[in-house]
């Protein structure tokens, strides 16, 4: 019976810690943190998830952001969309090879200048992967496919269109920053939290047996 039970308690911390990997595996734009007004290098980092590549990556460019430069990235294109006053409204890199493999993550980089008055900046990433399915990393922070947030503080750093820093940044706000980051831990930590309370359940279960 105790060979039983922790073989079933092995089962639950494997699947435990496969849930916490998953989790952590999203697509990020970074940095995380921007002051209204400079001019920013952003990275998105794509994680693959599946057995099969990731072939293609969609951003959708904020209005809080005016992206007008790209990295150029070895074994990928990429394509824009403008609107009507010229301003890029999305990014598609696509891969001319075979993309991203299961065990591979990618980065891509682009530039632009944040707005005066923005607060934050809500990154929507569509990863679509070589069988055609899609992956919307579009919604809110605690949910299971976040979007990727820049917070944006005030300060009287900014930066001219080379990204060269002019002034000190005077608004740091750790406070807020550790904030929202434990909110957005939550969702991982109630579903740890209910493997464990479902694993001692389990275990007084035999033990009544």
């Amino acid at each position: 019976m105790k060979k039983k039970v922790t073989t079933i308690l092995a089962a639950l911390v494997l699947s435990t810690i496969s849930f916490v990997g998953a989790a952590s595996a999203h697509v990020v734009v970074y940095p995380q943190e921007v002051t209204q007004g400079s001019y920013e290098k952003f990275t998105v980092r794509v994680p693959t998830e599946k057995d099969i590549p990731t072939t293609k990556v969609k951003i959708d460019i904020p209005k809080d952001v005016e992206i007008s430069r790209f990295e150029p990235k070895p074994g990928w294109t990429y394509e824009l969309e403008k609107d009507s006053s010229g301003l890029i409204k999305s990014v598609t890199w696509t891969a001319t090879g075979e993309g991203l493999s299961a065990t591979e993550f990618g980065e891509f980089s682009m530039q632009g200048k944040v707005g005066d008055s923005a607060e934050k900046i809500a990154w929507k990433a569509y990863q679509t992967y070589k069988d055609g399915s899609v992956v919307a990393w579009e919604g809110p922070a605690d949910a299971e496919l976040p979007a990727s947030i820049t917070k944006v503080v005030k300060g009287n750093t900014t930066t001219d269109a080379h990204g060269v820093a002019t002034e000190e940044t005077t608004d740091n706000t750790d406070n807020e920053e550790s904030e929202e980051n434990s909110t957005s831990n939550i969702p991982l930590i109630l579903s740890i939290i209910a493997v464990i309370l479902g694993a001692v359940a389990l275990m007084r279960s035999f033990v009544k047996k």
